[in-house]
Order: structure tokens, then C-alpha cells, then sequence
């Protein structure tokens, strides 16, 4: 299961209502659970890899990693209003980078004009690099983060003024 099909899930349960919904395969277990005492629905998600073949030696081995992954809910969104501008946020941690790869042109520059569904930068999270797209149509501010930077979920990355 790729990335964005496990944020497109948590985003599906938040949204739905549901408490816990858990998933598990061959190859991983995920668990998402919500927390619905709390005006604002917190969502916490868990998930595990189970190893393909698990070798048995005299030391003690991980057999299983987990990952709390932070989610966006609708109290949290993906951008705030700072004066007029909005600030894009980066959706997950990893490291930030500008172009497609070392030889291409930058996604974006500023005072480029960019609309929703725009890709403005990718983030590499553990060798997957996933494209970050615009959430909302507008001029390029200011770019906050210089290329190949280490970025944290939920970091600003771009200011844009709205058209």
C-alpha cells in the first residue's frame, strides 16, 4: 500500500465517523482510531509491518515496527490564512525538494501563478517521493524551505497569495 492511499484512508475515516477500522494484509496491519469524546475528532493511526520471513536467532529481533502517523482532520487543515496569504503545509515528514530530479526545472518558482491540483514540490518519505499538490488556486509568495531540506509534518512550506 502506497502513501497516498494511506492518507486517502485516514481522510476517509475521519470523515466517516467511524471509531477504529482496522486493515491488515499479508504484508502490513494498520489501525485507525478516532477519538470522538473531543469536539475535534482526533484521529491516531498505527501501522505495522510484518516481515515477509522471520528468521530465528539467539538475539531478540524486531518483528514488528510501529509508526504513529499524525492526520489531518477538519480542524487542522491542510493551510491557515496568514493577512491574506495561505500557507501550504507539508502533509508528512521527510525531505523537500524542489524539482522531479537533480537534472529537471523547479516545480515552482516565486510570483509563478498556480491553481488547485498543481504540483509544487515532492517530499521523499523512507525512498517513495510523493508529489505535493495545491489545495488552492493562487500566486507563489514566498518559498519557505531551500531544496533537499529535512521537513516535519505539518511544516510550512509555501506561502500563496489567493487570485
Amino acid at each position: 500500500m502506497e502513501i497516498k492511499e494511506i492518507q486517502n484512508l485516514i481522510k476517509f475515516v475521519a470523515k466517516s465517523g467511524a471509531h477504529e477500522v482496522k486493515l491488515e494484509t499479508d504484508d502490513f496491519k494498520i489501525t485507525i482510531k478516532t477519538n470522538a469524546d473531543t469536539p475535534a475528532a482526533e484521529t491516531q493511526t498505527t501501522v505495522q509491518t510484518v516481515p515477509s520471513m522471520v528468521v530465528q536467532t539467539p538475539q531478540p529481533s524486531v518483528v514488528a515496527a510501529e509508526v504513529e502517523v499524525p492526520v489531518k482532520t477538519e480542524s487542522q487543515p491542510a493551510q491557515e490564512v496568514v493577512d491574506n496569504l495561505i500557507t501550504i503545509k507539508s502533509p508528512m515528514i521527510g525531505t523537500f525538494y524542489r524539482k522531479p530530479s537533480p537534472d529537471k526545472d523547479v516545480f515552482v518558482e516565486v510570483g509563478d501563478i498556480i491553481k488547485e491540483g498543481d504540483v509544487l514540490c515532492v517530499v521523499e518519505a523512507m525512498k517513495l517521493f510523493n508529489e505535493i499538490e495545491s489545495e488552492v488556486s493562487g500566486k507563489i509568495v514566498k518559498i519557505l524551505l531551500d531544496d533537499s531540506s529535512p521537513v516535519e509534518f505539518d511544516q510550512p512550506l509555501f506561502l500563496v497569495e489567493p487570485v
